[in-house]
Formats: structure tokens, sequence, C-alpha cells
């Protein structure tokens, strides 16, 4: 897990292409790989270095009105970008309905292979020094594949409403 970086500019293309195909450019997703597919200067090189620059902003000053300042690590195998998972320092009314502390994408190829499970996992460490005892994620009810990640890292059901799940992961005796 790291910070964002320029040097896995063709790879994350390479990936956001795949995201693309995967949901058709649907310009009403409102996750951050929709919001990305939408804001697309991340193709140019130098796009991508005002893009990289703006993600880790983030955990300074959020990039849209009414989102929460959140930390973003990439998840790579060398120059090759797998995904990103989020830290949210805090959550907004919106974030406690849908959303939570903690958002991921894995690019479609590279899924299956437990790097889901992996970035929840490196993630809870740095929730819990920034003072965070318990994280919300949320995910479709019928997104069984997010559902056993959250669960695999010690997420509890709190309730299904509507069409989504809540999970609270407690992290005082998970990361000292």
């Amino acid at each position: 897990m790291r910070l964002p970086s320029v040097d896995v500019h063709a790879s994350f293309v390479e990936a956001m292409a795949e995201f693309l195909a995967e949901c058709g450019g649907d310009p009403e997703r409102t996750t951050m790989v929709g919001n990305e597919l939408v804001d697309d200067r991340w193709r140019t090189p130098e796009g991508f270095a005002d893009y990289v620059a703006s993600v880790r902003a983030d955990a300074v000053r959020p990039r849209q009105a009414g989102w929460m300042t959140q930390t973003t690590w990439w998840w790579c195998a060398g120059s090759t970008y797998l995904g990103r998972i989020d830290l949210r320092h805090g959550l907004t009314e919106a974030l406690r309905t849908e959303g939570g502390h903690i958002g991921y994408d894995v690019r479609p190829s590279a899924r299956c292979r437990g790097d889901a499970t992996a970035m929840v996992a490196a993630v809870l460490p740095h929730a819990r020094a920034m003072g965070i005892d318990a994280v919300l994620l949320t995910c479709n009810a019928g997104n069984l594949a997010s559902r056993r990640v959250i669960e695999a890292n010690g997420g509890e059901l709190e309730a299904e409403r509507g069409n989504r799940c809540r999970y609270w992961i407690t992290l005082k005796s998970r990361c000292g």
C-alpha cells in the first residue's frame, strides 16, 4: 500500500479502461471510480500529475464541497496499479448512509485474488492511529464479494437498509 504517485500512469489508465468497460461509462455512478471516469484528466501524463497531487491533497482539503477529508493509498504490484483504498477521516451524514469510513476498488482483472481483503486489513491500523475506534463500511446487499471482504476483516453487520449493508469493524482490540 502506498500513496498515489505518477510512476503508475500507464497501468492506471489501463485500469480505468477496465472500470469504464465494466460500468459502461455511466456518469451517474456515485463511486470514487465513477467520479474519476467523468474527470478524466488522468489520461495525459501532465493531467495525471495534477490528478495525483489532488488525490494526495484530499487528506488536507477535500476536492469537492460536502466531501470528507480522506487519505488514499494505491495497491500496486511494482508499477502495476491494482486498486485503491480510501480512509475517510470522519463521517458526513451522507457517508453514514452510504460510503462509510473506508471505500475501495480493485480493477476487474485483479479481482478474486485477496487484494481487497489485504487492503482493508492494511488500512485498519491507520484508522486506529487517527483515533477512530470503529470504522463503518457499506456495500450493496447483493455484492457478496465485498461482504466477504468486510466480514474477513472482522466486520459485523449492523443492518441492511434498503439495498445497503452497514458493517462496523471495532479497532480497539484489532489494532492495539
